[in-house]
């Protein structure tokens, strides 16, 4: 069996057995499986593992990022590179939105819902645009590293790669030890993922566990149209615009991108899931590390097709739940706030749930109104995961694909990248 194969029957063994444990009711509180299976050992592993990958994540991103702008030899394909990836991540971003909100209200998704929760919530605050340009520069590199703030670490790495870029031939030393620093980045990311299935099984065990599926039952509809919209887009319509823009095999990408999707469902975080994303699309697909190591970074951070998606049923969902009626131009106010959004609210923590309070303030919802999906969110939030790093691999693909900087006998090939076939050899 390749990885992929166990990570799968690690995610469906670690689902069946959540669900026997949250049947069998065993994760009361206090009980022994609560305490020491649920919050111990799966909770224990689980989170080894989400910290191990986020322990790559800097390092990776910074030395992979600066060797890749030596490595292109030519700042105007940065420019470029940089420039057809924020237009595709804005467009997928748009067209999310747009059919969700279709969808959302296709379905009339929360007509008939009792208003009533004993769940709270208090809108964030996010900060305004301008704060948001003025942090990608940082003041102290260092800093946004140790936070993780990854527009902060892109800009640095760029800068970083640049100059020495300028000076290669006076510091080729420098340019050595960082392509071999990058390589020992990503020997540790495979070392890594060798622990994933057994990890996996317990981030899932864990989580349906703990919730269980009763709580779906009177938001089915909500669950439901946000679960296909997502699907649909994942699956379907990212594919096409990967065939449409790029020619490249769409059966071929999802069947090499299906390790990162289950990773990044087990996690629910885009970041903590580059380093396995990048692996994909470099050693799985042959996109040069030169546009990966900037293009899904960057999508990690502002590329959020999933959390649109979310939004726009969320919206549709609370306005039909207090019975206020949206308009076109309430819609299109939707989509333009989700838009901006996904890169004014960069880094936040929680940042579905403060994307969605911008959106609720734009067009008068209430937002005590977002607690009503905040018990469902969990789930909801692997599979917009797993939905937001596919729209980063087929973002890079294309842009690979456009400055003929991937290699399509490794993306043909179905074994190309294979930590089996990198074992054999």
């Amino acid at each position: 069996m390749n990885l992929t194969v166990k990570v799968f029957i690690g995610l469906l063994v670690g689902l069946l057995v959540g669900l026997a444990i949250n049947v069998a009711g065993l994760n009361s509180s206090g009980s022994f499986t609560q305490v020491y299976l649920i919050d111990g050992l799966f909770f224990t592993i689980g989170k080894l593992f989400v910290n191990a990958l986020k322990m790559l994540v800097v390092p990776l991103v910074l030395f992979s990022l600066i060797s890749g702008v030596v490595g292109i030899g030519d700042i105007r394909m940065l420019g470029r590179v940089g420039g057809k990836s924020f237009t595709l991540y804005i467009a997928t971003t748009a067209i999310a939105i747009a059919l969700a909100l279709f969808m959302a209200t296709l379905f009339n998704v929360g007509v008939g819902v009792d208003a009533s929760t004993t769940d709270t919530f208090t809108g964030g605050s996010a900060p305004s645009f301008a704060e948001v340009v003025t942090n990608i520069v940082p003041a102290n590199p260092i800093q946004a590293m140790a936070k993780s703030d990854m527009l902060s670490v892109i800009f640095y790495s760029v800068v970083f790669g640049v100059c020495l870029l300028a000076v290669a031939k006076e510091a080729s030393g420098v340019v050595s030890l960082v392509e071999q620093l990058n390589t020992v980045m990503m020997k540790m990311v495979e070392l890594v993922m060798h622990f994933a299935p057994y990890a996996v099984f317990c981030l899932i065990a864990k989580a349906i566990a703990e919730m269980g599926f009763k709580l779906f039952e009177e938001l089915l509809l909500y669950v439901g149209v946000l679960g296909f919209v997502l699907l649909f887009h994942g699956f379907v319509i990212l594919p096409v615009i990967l065939k449409f823009l790029s020619g490249l095999n769409p059966l071929v990408f999802l069947s090499k991108i299906r390790a990162a999707q289950l990773f990044a469902f087990s996690t629910a975080s885009s970041g903590a899931t580059i380093p396995v994303t990048l692996r994909s699309v470099e050693k799985r697909m042959g996109v040069n590390g030169s546009v990966a190591s900037f293009t899904v970074p960057f999508g990690a951070t502002i590329n959020m097709d999933g959390t649109a998606m979310m939004q726009g049923v969320a919206t549709v969902f609370v306005a039909n739940v207090y019975g206020i009626d949206l308009g076109l131009s309430d819609y299109l106010v939707i989509i333009l706030m989700a838009v901006l959004a996904s890169i004014g609210t960069a880094g936040v923590p929680g940042v579905g749930l403060v994307m969605l309070t911008m959106v609720f303030n734009q067009v008068n919802l209430p937002i005590e109104g977002i607690a009503l999906v905040m018990s469902v969110d969990r789930l909801m939030d692997m599979i917009r995961t797993a939905v937001n790093i596919t729209g980063d691999a087929v973002v890079t693909c294309i842009v690979a694909k456009s400055e003929n900087k991937l290699d399509q006998s490794i993306y043909a090939n179905p074994h190309a990248g294979t930590m089996e076939e990198q074992e054999a050899s």
